[in-house]
C-alpha cells in the first residue's frame, strides 16, 4: 500500500471528522447564545413586572398615606383623636414605610429621586401632625399650615407618579392630574385659624 493514499485518506478523515465537531460546536455555542438571549429577555421582563408592581403599590400606599393625613387633621380640627384614629394614620405610615424601602432597592435613580422628595415630604407632614396631636406644635405650626403642607404633597405624589411610568415606557410626559385631587384652596379653608381672611 502506497503511504501516499493511506495519508491522503487519513486525513479526508479528519477532515470530514474536524468538520463535523466545528459544525457540532458552532450549533452548540449558537444554542448557548440563544438560551442566554431568551434568558435575558425573561429577566428583563420579570425586572419590569417586578417595578411595575411596586411602582403600583408604592403610588396607592403613598397616596393612602397622604389621605390618611388629611383625615387625621380633620379629626384633630374637630377633637381629639381616638386609638382608632391614631392606629390608622399608623397603619397607613407602616404600610408606605414598608413599600418605600421595597422601591429603593428596585427602582433607578430617575424614579428614586422624585420619590425621596416626597418621602422627605410625607416625613414632614407626619410629624407636624403629630406635634399638633400631641399639643407640642412648633411655633408657626398649625391646623392651616399642616393643611397647606399635606396639600402640597399632591403635586410631588404627581412627580413621582410620572416618573415611574417614564420607567416603564408607558407616557410620553403628559400630565392627566390623575393624582392631583380636587382643588386644595377648599380643603385649606377647612382649617381657617380664628382671625385668619383667606380670600374665597
Amino acid at each position: 500500500m502506497d503511504v501516499g493514499v493511506v495519508l491522503l485518506a487519513m486525513t479526508g478523515v479528519a477532515g470530514t471528522l474536524g468538520g463535523a465537531l466545528l459544525t457540532q460546536w458552532g450549533a452548540e455555542r449558537a444554542k448557548r447564545r440563544e438560551l442566554e438571549m431568551t434568558q435575558a429577555i425573561q429577566e428583563s421582563r420579570e425586572n419590569r413586572e417586578l417595578r411595575r408592581r411596586c411602582y403600583s403599590e408604592l403610588h396607592r400606599d403613598a397616596r393612602q398615606f397622604a389621605t390618611a393625613l388629611s383625615r387625621h387633621l380633620y379629626v384633630l380640627r374637630d377633637g381629639s383623636p381616638g386609638e382608632e384614629d391614631i392606629r390608622v394614620l399608623e397603619e397607613a405610615k407602616a404600610t408606605y414605610r414598608d413599600r418605600w424601602s421595597e422601591a429603593l432597592m428596585i427602582a433607578p435613580d430617575a424614579v428614586i429621586a422624585p420619590a425621596c422628595e416626597l418621602n422627605g415630604r410625607l416625613t414632614r407632614v407626619h410629624g407636624q401632625v403629630k406635634r399638633l396631636e400631641q399639643g407640642n406644635a412648633r411655633p408657626g405650626e398649625t391646623l392651616r399650615s399642616a393643611a397647606e403642607s399635606q396639600h402640597g404633597l399632591w403635586s410631588l405624589v404627581g412627580a413621582m407618579r410620572e416618573a415611574m411610568r417614564r420607567d416603564l415606557g408607558v407616557s410620553g410626559g403628559s400630565e392627566d392630574g390623575a393624582a392631583l385631587p380636587s382643588d386644595g384652596s377648599a380643603f385649606i379653608r377647612d382649617f381657617v385659624e380664628p382671625g385668619d381672611h383667606l380670600a374665597s
